[in-house]
């Protein structure tokens, strides 16, 4: 549906046709949305332009500014887009199981890595408001364009064949460890 969905989709067949032929072995691993940071505060995300929702929403509870909510008429619970989001310790973990696979000789193929459960954009705001103690203001905008209304990954593989679950379940579990990185390195927020 995007630029970036189409170039996810043509490497993942460049990987698939090297491993029809002997050349190498592969996991596809197609991350959801990576949010979160060390459970210790040590280490997060911080970059500009920022673009992702979490850290938005995080970004905007501290400063008082305002969220904008691309389209609030999608065929949704609260008609926001619902998104999985998965740890990025998890996803560490899932790095880590599938190079053990590998080496011990599975053939690779393709996983979907996230919780297998949604959270809309509004449920995300309520969690940056849950752990952070402050309110989101919001400002409603247009949909994007190419933007589904419901995107989840189905994980059901992955605990199959790497034995991976993800600890971090919910949004707000994820939205505490980046909140926690965010408060020992205020830097990003002030900028």
């Amino acid at each position: 549906m995007s630029p970036y969905g189409r170039t996810k989709a043509a490497c993942e067949e460049m990987l698939e046709d090297l491993g029809s032929v002997g050349a190498v072995r592969s996991f596809r691993l197609r991350y959801f949305n990576a949010a979160g940071g060390a459970a210790d505060g040590s280490l997060g995300e911080d970059h500009e332009p920022e673009t992702h929702l979490l850290p938005l929403a995080l970004r905007a509870a501290a400063r008082g500014t305002a969220l904008g909510v691309f389209g609030d008429d999608y065929p949704t619970p609260d008609g926001t887009c619902v998104r999985d989001f998965v740890h990025v310790e998890d996803l560490g973990e899932a790095h880590a199981s599938a190079v053990e696979r590998l080496r011990a000789g599975h053939g690779g193929g393709a996983l979907n890595l996230g919780t297998g459960r949604g959270a809309s954009v509004l449920e995300v705001v309520r969690a940056a408001e849950a752990v952070t103690g402050r309110r989101v203001r919001t400002l409603r905008a247009p949909r994007r364009p190419g933007d589904p209304p419901f995107l989840v990954a189905a994980p059901g593989r992955a605990r199959e064949v790497l034995g991976w679950s993800p600890r971090h379940r919910t949004v707000r579990s994820i939205a505490a460890t980046a909140w926690e990185w965010h408060r020992r390195h205020p830097r990003g927020f002030g900028r």
